[in-house]
């Protein structure tokens, strides 16, 4: 049996194979949608013995599909947003404690002491829902900053930009962490000049604006906030850990998070490091759902295990992805 004391305490790429690879039978025994989706594959459990070996199912399959790899009751289901008559994601949480331990070691491990911040969020869309598990983390975060002045901002923008400028100048350090529209809407309010705040935006136009490619919209962002860097998250509904890119959109994953970039053409086979393609997440933090996911982002990843994400799949180019579907 895995541990949560395996998952994070890993420190090396050995250790992460390892325990990928216990991971990847522990779950092929115990998760009944995984295994029929590595049955139809065809896939040898005893030849699996590298991580590019291990069948990642489609992140699909959690709009689909009960995806659990247990039988401990349910604590929590993460939803993930959609449009009226959408089918959404579904996450499972038989752990939610995991989920915790997870966001909590990562933004130690990236920003340090949660205490030396104010944390103040602007998440308007994600606040009007139920079951965001990017709400759960941030609310969490604001409570464990132990700052009267940390919380959540849904539509009053004018307190929100006088308490920004109050904390900013007064040097303590700030994470604005929010949804990208809300972003661009409060720079269209105030131009800031920032000295000791983290911009961070969780992506996301929501329906609301047009896409932007991410040089212009960090451009627009720096411009706004007057800073030099806008920070990243990248998460989502499906998985318990989040990647982290402190500029320039170059993510780096905490020690129990990889990932791989897979041919866009054949969906089993995986591509040059530097090359564009899909974007398999392996996420050992997923012990209890399922910790190897084929995304619909499309991305490069880099010698140093950085990676990049260059957008999404179209429906038209999911075509590797269609032999994957039970």
């Amino acid at each position: 049996m895995i541990t949560t004391t395996d998952i994070f305490t890993i420190s090396s790429q050995k250790q992460f194979e390892k325990i990928a690879l216990k991971t990847f039978r522990y779950q092929y025994e115990n998760n009944q949608v995984y295994q029929e989706f590595c049955k139809h594959l065809k896939t040898d459990v005893q030849k699996v013995k590298s991580l590019q070996q291990i069948p990642f199912l489609p992140i699909q399959f959690f709009k689909s599909h009960e995806v659990v790899s247990n039988t401990n009751p349910i604590e929590t289901t993460f939803t993930s947003s959609g449009t009226t008559g959408m089918i959404t994601s579904k996450h499972l949480v038989t752990d939610v404690s995991i989920y915790e331990e997870s966001y909590q070691k990562a933004f130690s491990e990236f920003y340090g002491n949660i205490e030396d911040y104010v944390i103040l969020a602007l998440l308007p869309s994600y606040l009007e829902r139920e079951g965001s598990s990017l709400i759960h983390m941030v609310d969490d975060l604001i409570q464990r900053s132990n700052r009267p002045e940390s919380g959540f901002y849904l539509h009053n923008h004018d307190e929100l930009i006088k308490n920004l400028i109050t904390l900013d100048e007064s040097g303590q350090n700030v994470i604005l962490i929010g949804v990208t529209y809300a972003l661009l809407d409060l720079i269209e309010k105030h131009q800031f000049k920032l000295q000791n705040t983290i911009i961070m935006e969780t992506g996301g136009m929501k329906g609301k604006r047009k896409e932007m490619i991410r040089e212009e919209l960090h451009q627009q962002l720096c411009e706004g906030f007057g800073v030099n860097a806008i920070h990243s998250e990248y998460g989502m509904t499906e998985l318990l850990s989040q990647a982290y890119s402190l500029g320039n959109g170059i993510f780096e994953c905490p020690a129990w998070m990889q990932i791989l970039v897979r041919d866009t053409e054949d969906a089993l086979s995986y591509i040059k490091t530097g090359k564009t393609g899909g974007i398999n997440v392996i996420d050992l933090a997923n012990i209890n759902s399922c910790a190897f996911i084929a995304t619909q982002d499309l991305g490069k990843k880099y010698p140093n295990n950085s990676f990049e994400v260059l957008g999404r799949f179209d429906n038209s180019d999911i075509r590797g992805c269609n032999l994957m579907v039970i």
